[in-house]
């Protein structure tokens, strides 16, 4: 008899791991296959960037709470925020769509008003894709290709230890913005005659429904003169996403608790849902920040962008990845996002 090995026992990089492990890329304009935010294709002067997502309702969206203007929106800056971790400039993306027949065409009217303003915000034009009925909801399949100067491009598996450790904007948001609309979805199912509370809550929600790729802080990066060592999007968490980039650059690295950018209203959602902001920040995933490494020397050039917060270094890979915490003990970094 056959043995049968279930996926959940793998996780989702295990499967990556798997699958890429039969497979050898042959022509020579392929630079870079599976294992990075983007692949990379020599196509003369500059590298084309090429990546794509797949986002499934029930899995990575609930429309009880999720408007689809919204969607739409987040389709593309997802795709987009791929591209800047590869430190690359997008140019033109591909939507394919699977709906069932519960859907109008006013809805996909809808989704598509939001895919049109993500491509007027980031510069990129809509060339194409597929559409096909689905049996179960909505599917929604995004490819985007960027550029990039030879020099500029930034990979994984570039960092090296004495390098800073930096993050843009803050995070931790966007899971508990999930966390509180799950919450609000219950109460609703509970009980449809109930308000949702969410006043003053609109920062985390919106982190969660509407993110943005951080194409300002690559455009601001090459003005000052700085081409990170390394960096990956945050879409894993913190944690995850740092381990990859250390796995893959064989290094180790110390984050400081105390320099983790939490936002107020993050704060606050996590003390009424008696989670923890640092868990949060860590592991929570979907802000699509940027996490990325410099050299020592870059400091002075990027110290005073707000957009940039400092939070830790690159070490040697025997002092292991791991968090110092503000009682002043060095605790091993896990990975505990999503698969």
């Amino acid at each position: 008899m056959e043995s049968r090995t279930e996926i959940s026992s793998l996780g989702e990089f295990g499967l990556i791991q798997r699958i890429n492990k039969g497979i050898t890329t042959a022509l020579p304009d392929t630079v870079r296959g599976i294992g990075d935010d983007a692949a990379v294709i020599d196509i003369g002067e500059e590298y084309g960037l090429l990546s794509t997502d797949l986002l499934l309702e029930g899995v990575h969206f609930d429309l009880t709470f999720f408007p689809l203007k919204h969607l739409g929106y987040k389709a593309i800056a997802v795709n987009v925020s791929d591209i800047a971790a590869m430190n690359g400039i997008p140019h033109q993306v591909t939507v394919s769509i699977a709906i069932s027949n519960r859907f109008s065409v006013e809805a996909v009217d809808e989704l598509y008003a939001g895919i049109k303003t993500a491509c007027k915000d980031f510069n990129v034009d809509l060339v194409g894709g597929d559409t096909s009925s689905s049996r179960s909801g909505l599917l929604i399949s995004v490819s985007v290709f960027g550029k990039v100067k030879k020099d500029k491009i930034v990979y994984r598996n570039t960092a090296r230890p004495n390098d800073l450790l930096c993050v843009t904007g803050d995070l931790g948001g966007a899971y508990l913005g999930l966390q509180l609309l799950e919450r609000e979805k219950q109460v609703f199912l509970a009980n449809p005659d109930m308000q949702p509370e969410l006043e003053g809550k609109d920062y985390v929600i919106q982190r969660q429904l509407r993110p943005e790729a951080r194409m300002d802080v690559i455009y601001e990066l090459e003005e000052a003169g700085v081409i990170p060592t390394s960096m990956i999007d945050l879409s894993d968490g913190l944690a995850s996403d740092l381990l990859h980039i250390c796995a893959q650059s064989g290094v180790g690295a110390v984050v400081f608790e105390e320099r983790l950018p939490i936002d107020e209203q993050t704060f606050l959602a996590a003390s009424e849902l008696n989670l923890s902001p640092i868990t949060a920040a860590l592991n929570g995933g979907e802000d699509y920040e940027l996490l990325f490494t410099v050299s020592q020397s870059a400091y002075e050039l990027i110290k005073n962008n707000p957009k940039i917060t400092f939070v830790g270094y690159i070490a040697d890979k025997s002092e292991g990845v791991s968090i110092h915490t503000k009682s002043d003990s060095r605790v091993p970094l896990t990975a505990q996002g999503w698969s």
